[in-house]
């Protein structure tokens, strides 16, 4: 029974020295000195402000991705005990010592140490030798922009490990597929493309090129096991809900889950929270939650508003009215109703108040029980301070002579043909006997008489003149001209009406709306109000000095100065291997040229190559090529302002490129023996002398040692390079 005890318990394992010791390296050249230098660098001063509000919960929107590379920035930043309180104002400030800078810049380092071995064992499973998989580990390894980009507080770095993370996933998966179907492995490698697909477009959305990439291959080899007469129907189902579960549904829910954590850890009120909507900002704690906790959830007749339109751009406006009138006539010479101005306000204010009135009854208070407003109702807007009927007519608006002017017009206790009444349409409705809600309905007001609808125009960066305060115009539109978010309002703050003498009225539209409970967004209504903001909210274009065209990144003709000393001439550049960048470039070229040949002898059926080597050269070329052209291609027809380290997840995949055309040139076009030893010198050579550039720019990669001012200008290789010079 004891047998098992007269023999040693052996356990054995295989490990590759060529994955440890690339990995060693990748840690000490992303990881040495990486405190250093402990100040902003660059767009550290951007992603160090997120990281604060994420210590301090506070909410934010940024619409350059979603949130997980922010998230993991912040967890560096909560690892190391930072408590988010430093002013992250400009490049190149220092440091405060409650900063952790070596934990808020490890996971960018570790992830860009990592990129290394992901890429040696990208290759071996492309089936190409090691001795070609150690050429492209060392090709990243010594790539002078992917070290300044993995050292900092910065996200390309991260992108760009989950990028590789899912195609190593999917070539392991790919190749398990032969043998072993359905296995642990298999289900594993499977699984894991899809989280790092996942991962990558939560980072950045450019992650979503690599994802369509491994979708497309996906589909590609389903296509062709489809024509695999040895798998049964039942065989290919399980095998397609595989592939929908791992790549569409659990990257769907991950990407979920992401934002789930986002809004999760920032439940506060802050600056960025403006641009969302009343519902959005009253659930987070504290900011519009503070004035409209407590609020009458249901409008009713005789209830006092304030109405927001809901676009939002550019900036947040209320409906609003004051004493003074239209000019009798404007400076074109148009004349106007000489009526009360209407404005959309972009504060709060006592005259954004407006009292909802049923036309048949003359009380501006709620009844006892309210009598609440539902859709299609016939309403009058009272203005509170004031007490003038809001009004549209058949008069020309002051900056949109094609709409109507909306005017504030005669008292609501004077008895005239009733020319101001709305109709409410609740846009978000279930049903049609809905029930008009404070924060969460989104209403048009059409007017009853000429079907206009009440909009605010003023979005197109225009505004009134100096006699109606600058102030956003608000018109009547024709429903004829269609749907807009500028036509749709919504109630913000709200309180039942209790006075009915006007003094009183005032007084009560100029104390606070009562505090009792909160209203909350479902996490589902937030998670589509943000995408509709990354996707609607642009930033002004405005021009950078680094900023550059997706032209000048194939040669390089640009660079980025991350950092100078204040003192030396210590500095930071974003700048690459020259060599391996233009080698790169060729070896796209070669295998462009090279696939055209092959294909057009193939038609004519000459086979130059055996046709598992042809299989080899496509497979490879699918992914190194295809993942340079859509992470590239597609910034051609982007208009946001581009740097260079947009281009670095495109040149990762062509660097990719470099050791498989040579170890195709080697094995195919070099047939002699004489040949081959040419062509392994000239590699040895052309090696040697991307170690050399790497160790030529190193100072500027790590900034130490200090350079003098020949030792800079001896770095400008290009004209169009700035290194940054001290005037003596």
């Amino acid at each position: 029974m004891l047998g098992f005890l007269k023999k040693p318990v052996v356990v054995t394992a295989e490990i590759n020295m060529n994955l440890v010791a690339l990995t060693v390296m990748g840690l000490i050249s992303r990881l040495w000195g990486l405190s250093c230098p402990r100040a902003v660098v660059f767009d550290e001063v951007y992603y160090g402000q997120f990281v604060s509000l994420y210590m301090k919960r506070i909410f934010f929107v940024d619409d350059s991705g979603p949130p997980f590379g922010h998230m993991l920035l912040a967890l560096g930043g909560y690892l190391g005990g930072f408590d988010g309180n430093f002013l992250w104002n400009r490049i190149g400030a220092e440091y405060s010592v409650n900063v952790p800078v070596w934990s808020l810049r490890l996971l960018p380092a570790l992830a860009g140490a990592l990129c290394v071995p992901l890429a040696y064992q990208i290759l071996v499973e492309l089936q190409f030798s090691h001795c070609a998989a150690l050429g492209a580990a060392l090709l990243i390894l010594l790539e002078n922009s992917l070290i300044t980009q993995s050292r900092f507080m910065l996200l390309e770095s991260i992108l760009i490990f989950f990028i590789l993370l899912a195609v190593l996933s999917y070539l392991k998966f790919y190749n398990l597929q032969r043998h072993s179907s359905f296995s642990g492995s298999w289900w594993f490698w499977l699984l894991l493309t899809g989280v790092a697909c996942s991962c990558a477009v939560g980072v950045k959305y450019m992650g979503l090129f690599t994802y369509m990439l491994l979708l497309a291959v996906a589909g590609l080899h389903f296509w062709h096991m489809i024509g695999d007469q040895n798998l049964s129907n039942v065989s290919l189902m399980c095998h397609f809900l595989a592939r929908g579960l791992a790549l569409i549904v659990i990257p769907v829910a991950m990407y979920l889950s992401f934002f789930y954590v986002h809004l999760t850890l920032l439940y506060r009120s802050g600056p960025h929270d403006q641009i969302m909507t009343s519902a959005f900002q009253a659930s987070l704690e504290g900011g519009l939650a503070r004035i409209t906790q407590g609020q009458p959830l249901e409008v009713a007749y005789g209830s006092q508003i304030t109405l927001r339109n809901v676009l939002g751009k550019p900036m947040q406006c209320w409906l609003h009215s004051h004493t003074n009138t239209y000019p009798i006539r404007y400076e074109n010479g148009r004349g106007s109703s000489h009526q009360q101005q209407v404005t959309c306000y972009p504060f709060k204010d006592v005259n954004n108040w407006w009292i909802v009135k049923d036309p048949g009854m003359q009380q501006l208070v709620v009844s006892n029980p309210p009598r609440p407003v539902r859709h299609g109702h016939i309403v009058q807007l009272v203005h509170g301070i004031t007490t003038r009927y809001l009004n549209t007519h058949d008069v020309a608006a002051p900056l949109s002579p094609h709409s109507q002017e909306v005017s504030c017009y005669i008292d609501y206790n004077i008895s005239m043909p009733a020319q101001n009444l709305w109709r409410v349409e609740i846009v978000n409705r279930e049903s049609d006997t809905d029930v008009w809600k404070t924060i969460l309905s989104e209403v048009r007001f059409v007017h009853v008489n000429t079907s206009a609808v009440l909009k605010a125009s003023g979005f197109i960066g225009a505004s009134l003149p100096e006699w109606g305060y600058r102030q956003l115009e608000v018109v009547g539109e024709k429903l004829s001209k269609g749907y807009h978010q500028s036509m749709v309002w919504n109630v913000e703050e709200h309180r039942y009406g209790k006075s009915q003498e006007q003094k009183e009225r005032e007084v009560e539209l100029h104390s606070p709306t009562q505090m009792d409970i909160s209203k909350n967004l479902s996490f589902m209504a937030k998670f589509m109000e943000l995408q509709w903001i990354f996707f609607t909210l642009k930033n002004e274009d405005t021009e950078h000095k680094y900023s550059s065209s997706a032209l000048d990144w194939i040669t390089m003709d640009t660079n980025i100065a991350y950092w100078l000393h204040p003192t030396s001439g210590a500095q930071i550049h974003l700048l690459g291997n020259v060599v391996t960048w233009a080698s790169a470039n060729v070896a796209a070229l070669v295998y462009m040229c090279l696939s055209l040949w092959y294909l057009i002898r193939r038609r004519r059926k000459i086979y130059d190559i055996p046709e598992d080597a042809w299989q080899l050269w496509v497979s490879a070329g699918g992914i190194c090529v295809g993942g340079w052209a859509v992470n590239y291609l597609p910034f051609f027809l982007m208009e946001k302002t581009l740097f260079l380290y947009h281009y670095l997840p495109a040149l990762t995949f062509e660097i990719l490129l470099i050791p498989i055309v040579l170890q195709h040139l080697g094995d195919h076009l070099c047939r002699s023996l004489l040949l081959k030893s040419m062509f392994s010198a000239l590699v040895v050579a052309w090696f040697s002398s991307v170690y050399f550039v790497y160790c030529t720019f190193s100072p500027v990669t790590y900034g130490e040692p200090s350079l003098s001012v020949p030792e800079l200008k001896d770095l400008r290789w290009k004209d169009s390079w700035n290194i940054l010079i001290r005037k003596q």
